[in-house]
């Protein structure tokens, strides 16, 4: 009899214990990673000197132009840079010329890149239509949310992308970046190990309402 209870009794304990982790299990897959990404998302604007892996760059470039685009037309060219000496070169000429844009007062100041040790530069053609920078700004957040979920900030910037196009002395940078004719610098994202963890700034949401 005892040998039936001592069964019966580990039965059960068996059953429980399945019962627990099915229902973590459930819990688990209530989770949701890409909402949690994006929720997660920051502007950085601080990083540390650690280089980013070219590996880690080019799967970030590729979850870009996976971004939705119309007619899949894809009428925009990505280029990744990674080398110091052209995030220095670009910043000497906004030091020189445009030095609202270059902050001598942080101590943590390393470039007018907002610091960043790597960036994604992004060009596409004039479009009456409007739809290649729309594209282009898809193409940002899949850059933005790619970078966050694997551990590293980012920033989207339209100053260096300007500067790039109208400084004098920056022709050569733009240059290397080797866009085909006809195509424009419209967008640069700053990407490297994050060196501050901001707080979310409030948004309205009052912005959201159904049409009934």
């Amino acid at each position: 009899m005892n040998k039936h209870l001592s069964f019966i009794i580990c039965a059960m304990l068996g059953l429980l214990a399945a019962g627990c982790a099915e229902a973590t299990k459930t819990d688990s897959e209530m989770e949701n990673p890409v909402i949690e990404t994006i929720m997660a998302r920051r502007s950085v604007r601080h990083y540390t000197d650690q280089a980013v892996p070219r590996e880690l760059l080019q799967k970030i470039a590729e979850c870009g132009v996976n971004a939705p685009n119309a007619m899949n037309k894809q009428e925009w060219e990505v280029r990744i840079i990674d080398n110091p000496e052209y995030f220095n070169g670009v910043t000497e000429l906004m030091k020189e010329q445009m030095p609202i844009f270059v902050s001598n007062d942080d101590p943590k100041f390393r470039n007018g890149f907002r610091n960043a040790t790597a960036a994604i530069a992004v060009a596409c053609p004039d479009d009456p239509s409007g739809m290649c920078l729309i594209n282009v700004g898809l193409m940002c957040e899949n850059i933005c949310l790619a970078a966050k979920s694997l551990g590293l900030g980012s920033v989207v910037m339209g100053g260096p992308a300007m500067m790039l196009n109208t400084m004098d002395g920056a022709q050569p940078y733009l240059e290397k970046l080797h866009f085909s004719e006809g195509y424009k610098l419209r967008i640069i994202v700053g990407l490297g190990y994050p060196d501050e963890a901001p707080d979310a700034k409030p948004r309205d949401l009052n912005k959201i309402q159904f049409v009934d």
